[in-house]
């Protein structure tokens, strides 16, 4: 009896421990909302390569009206008239502190690659996701919900 109360707590400490590291990271899928409409845009999924966290849209939300399957019409890269849907718009952030910093974000709406940052928020269920040019006072952010 003794031994399956010793396991059932070393499993529960386990499954704390993962959950916990993994809410300390940014790694995940993320529900990106729009920080003019307040409403979904995307579903992105952030990865880590090398010690740095890059980012690929999974999902669009897109209204019965609009085209379901839209390419980078804006990009100058070698992302435009690509899909948007599998698109990395996320790159380069490396951990910093309390923060991501260092990276790049895509405007697929606009073509438009900004400086990045992020920081983790509300234990590790939101995060802040600044674009910029310059200095980050000089730009936006969004804050994405943590999805999984």
């Amino acid at each position: 009896m003794r031994t399956l109360i010793k396991a059932g707590l070393i499993a529960t400490m386990l499954f704390t421990s993962a959950a916990w590291a993994q809410n300390n990271s940014a790694v995940g899928l993320w529900k990106t909302i729009d920080d003019e409409t307040g409403k979904p845009k995307a579903l992105v999924r952030v990865t880590e390569e090398n010690g740095a966290l890059q980012g690929k849209i999974e999902k669009l939300f897109r209204g019965p009206n609009e085209d379901q399957n839209p390419t980078c019409s804006a990009c100058t890269d070698s992302r435009k008239n690509q899909p948007i849907v599998g698109m990395t718009i996320v790159s380069g952030l490396k951990k910093d502190g309390n923060e991501y910093t260092g990276g790049e974000i895509l405007d697929p709406a606009k073509g438009k690659v900004y400086k990045s940052k992020a920081t983790l928020r509300d234990g590790g269920q939101k995060l802040e996701v600044r674009g910029y040019i310059g200095a980050p006072m000089f730009g936006r952010s969004q804050v994405w919900q943590r999805e999984q």
